[in-house]
Formats: structure tokens, sequence, C-alpha cells
């Protein structure tokens, strides 16, 4: 059956797969939605026995359904391939009574990877799908991981150029040395003064910006985006929770049809809303638990029913959640809504004039599959060492805070369902965050001297990634002003 996608902010604005892909985002601002969630073909006992190559297809295939089986097989094939060091390519690992899903085995090692590495190959069968003869500009904003990710997946993509946008001093060592090293002719990589919610912003405001596409028609060009508001980034991360209860299923830790609960480190939302996608197409899943750093408007959310970013934007040692407007939320929210695409649309604008919005109480009724709750600087840093001390096990700063909103989550509910906790990030890009939460002592130490004592005491190889840019040479070092990003993109682009 068909899956057609529409704006959250109006119905009326339809799109296929292929075509939300190549927009990224509507015209309206909205965030392009499928008329209906597809239920799994296969049963969960089935994909017990598939890998994660065949698990994609089965999903991918339910919600891109303008995609031949040859196109969709040979994007996934052509994503999930050496660039990951592990042939199982999201392994689960148990540490205390919880399995860590982990999502960093890709080419940049963080969770972005899962999707990133697929996107791009979406991205040029939809163009050719749809007859676009232009240049395809990817224009994004990153608070630390989806950069590097985007920019690994774009680089040298024929027909494509890409420009990322991050907070300068937002973001971990590693992570910016990490974007600002990236070759490729057809990548820009521009610092901000400002947070990740202006780059963000900025970017939205880029794309709604008409005479820049008039403009850039003119030239043959034409912007997409590599957010998780692209479609493209959402489905393939649907793909791993499904992959991850079918691994347990395989290996005996659960029975057939008995709920998991899943933990996510949550910041633009959209990790979690393919947690809740595959739940709703038949993955046995319970509790959805979403976990924040001190940035807590989402827990604030679910704790009262009001989304309020008016607050103190706080820079936490967990980076990548460092944000106060959480964009995949919108699906949610259009979803509780009753697909309403004019109430939703109200929402929105409140957000972007008062900086808030109230939910109804028959919204909030529809949100009991969710848990929130947070974990701040302190417990987060605890709970690296605690779990280091007990298991020799090596949590980023990301999964930490899951970590200890879980324990958290137990501790309220004493809810001992099997837990999975999607770990996001390797440990080895926020080095100094993490050897700091497991001994002070090692704050001494330089960025790479950090990197190795950690190989040391976890007894994990130090990733390609981190070993490549040891020694590689600055090839981005623009800066600019958050009101100047569109005269940035302007001169990149020779307009």
């Amino acid at each position: 059956m068909e899956v057609i996608y529409s704006s959250t902010r109006d119905e009326s604005r339809t799109a296929t797969a292929s075509q939300a892909i190549l927009q990224g985002l509507s015209e309206d601002g909205g965030l392009f939605v499928p008329d209906h969630i597809p239920t799994l073909e296969c049963s969960m006992k089935e994909f017990a026995g598939k890998t994660y190559q065949e698990t994609a297809y089965e999903v991918m295939k339910l919600f891109f359904t303008d995609f031949t089986k040859e196109e969709l097989q040979g994007c996934i094939a052509r994503a999930y391939d050496a660039k990951f060091d592990t042939e199982e390519i999201a392994p689960l690992v148990e540490a205390e009574g919880a399995y860590y899903l982990e999502l960093f085995h890709g080419a940049t090692i963080a969770f972005k990877d899962m999707a990133l590495s697929i996107l791009p190959h979406l991205m040029i069968t939809a163009a050719k799908k749809n007859q676009v003869k232009d240049e395809i500009v990817i224009l994004t904003a990153t608070s630390g991981d989806t950069g590097k990710a985007a920019l690994a997946g774009f680089a040298g993509v024929e027909g494509t150029k890409i420009i990322v946008f991050y907070p300068k001093n937002g973001v971990s060592p590693i992570q910016e040395k990490q974007m600002v090293t990236q070759k490729g002719d057809n990548t820009f990589v521009v610092g901000i003064h400002g947070n990740f919610d202006d780059a963000q912003t900025g970017v939205k405001m880029l794309f709604n910006d008409k005479e820049l596409a008039a403009q850039m028609a003119e030239k043959g060009l034409r912007f997409s985006s590599a957010n998780s508001i692209n479609i493209g980034r959402l489905v393939p991360q649907v793909v791993y929770y499904v992959y991850a209860y079918a691994k347990l299923l395989h290996e005996g830790k659960i029975e057939d049809g008995e709920k998991i609960n899943v933990v996510v480190p949550t910041g633009n939302f959209g990790n979690i809303l393919a947690a809740f996608y595959a739940k709703n197409m038949g993955v046995p899943i319970g509790k959805l638990i979403c976990a924040s750093n001190e940035n807590k408007v989402l827990y604030d959310f679910f704790m009262t029913g009001d989304y309020d970013r008016n607050r103190e934007f706080k820079l936490t040692s967990s980076p990548s959640m460092d944000i106060l407007i959480s964009s995949n939320l919108e699906r949610l929210i259009y979803r509780i809504a009753g697909n309403d695409a004019k109430k939703n649309a109200e929402m929105m604008a409140a957000l972007t004039k008062d900086g808030s919005y109230q939910i109804t109480e028959s919204m909030r009724e529809q949100l009991a599959d969710f848990y929130g709750n947070f974990a701040d600087e302190k417990e987060t840093a605890d709970r690296i060492r605690a779990l280091y001390e007990d298991t020799g096990y090596v949590l980023d700063t990301h999964t930490a805070v899951a970590s200890a909103v879980y324990q958290k989550y137990v501790s309220d509910t004493k809810d001992a369902t099997k837990t999975v906790i999607a770990s996001t990030a390797s440990p080895f890009k926020f080095t100094r965050s993490v050897m700091n939460a497991i001994d002070p002592k090692y704050d001494v130490m330089g960025d790479f001297e950090l990197v190795d004592e950690l190989s040391k005491i976890g007894n994990v190889a130090v990733p390609n990634a981190i070993e490549e840019i040891r020694t590689a040479p600055v090839l981005h070092d623009n800066v600019c002003d958050k009101t100047e990003m569109k005269a940035v993109v302007k001169q990149f682009l020779g307009i």
C-alpha cells in the first residue's frame, strides 16, 4: 500500500517518499509525515534470522513505496558496508542488566551514521526518479554529530554540495576537529557565534527564503536537508529498533511477544520518535523513556504538557542534546492532535512568537507510552564512573544521561521490563568529559593523549575516525555571526 507524505502544517501539501526526501522540509515550514504508519510484514521470529541489511529493506520498503526493490536494496548495500567496523552494524552489549544498542560503529562514530550513510544514496536515487537536473545543496545545522556524519556521507557525491553550520563553542574538540578537517570540494563548514537553536532557526529561515530560492534556481541549485527533519533520516532510524528486538529474541534473551522498554538520550526528538514508529509498526515496545540533560525542556513538557523554551540555554558535557527547540517533536504533536495540521500550525506559530505552547488534556492522555526524566552534569559523570568501575564498560556522556535516567525510571516505577538503551556515540568522541568523570587526574592530558589513555583503560581499539584526524590539517576556518548565515551561503554558492 502506497504511503503518501503530507506537511504537519497543511495536509493539502503532499509528496511521494522520494519527493519528501528531496525536499527535506515542506514549503510551509512543516515536516513531512506518512499518511499512516505501516505494519511490519514479517513476524519478529522471522526478523530474528535476518541481517541488518535485510531488516533495513523490510522496514524501509513499507515507507519508501515509490522506490523499486532494486533501487532500495542498492541504497542499503552501499550504505551498510565496510564503513562500519562490525558486520552486525548495531551490536547489543549487556551491562548491569540493561542492553546497550551500540549505534556508533560507522564512519564518524555516532548514531547519525546509521541514517546518514544511506541518505545520500536515497537522495540521488530520488533526484533521478523525479527528473531533477538541479544540483542539490544540503543545508544543515548540527549540535555536533549530524554535521560530520552528513559531511562524510555527501563528500564527493556528484550533483551535491553540503553546507554545515555548528555552534562555534558548543561542540566537543573532537567533534569540531572532525568537521573542520573534512575533505571534498563540495563541502563547506561554518562555525556561528550562537548556540544550536540559533543555527537551526537560521537554517529553517534560509529554507523558507523565497528570494534566495529564486536566485538559486537561476543557478541550477536547490536546497535539501540532512537534518532529522528529513523523512529520509527518520525512517532508517526505525530499523535499528526492529533489529534490536529481533536480536534479543534470536539470542534467547526475551520470549517472542515479550515487551521491552527503550531509553533514548534525546535532543531533537528524532531518535525516540523512530522508536515510537517502530512500536506502532508492531515491535513489542512498552515504555519509551525520554532522557534529557540539564536543557530539560522535553522532561518539563512530559511532566506538564507545556513546551517552553524560554529558559537559560546550558552548555553541557552532552552537547548533542543541548537543544531547546526539539524539531521532531512536531511530528508527534501533529499525531496526538488527531493529524490536525491547523491545530499543529497554531502551536508552532506560538512557539515561534512566544517561545511556548500548551497541549490539551486529551493530547496529554496520548503520551502515556512516554516517560521523561533528566540527569544533571554530576549524575552523568557519576554514572560513567560507576559503570566503568563495576563492569569496565565505558559510556559516552549522552549514553550516560540515558543510563542515569533509566536508573531513575526503575527507582520510580519498579518496572523490571528488559530494556534497550540507545548508545548514541563512542566515548572517544567526548574523551575529556568521559576521562574526567572516571578520574579528574586525567584533565592535565591533551586531547589525543586522552584518546590513547581511554583505549588503554577501556581495552578498546582507537576508532579509525579518531586516528584519521590526529594530524589532519584544518580545511574549514569559517566563522560568522548568526545574522550572517545567508550572506555566507550566497558567497559559497557564488550567488
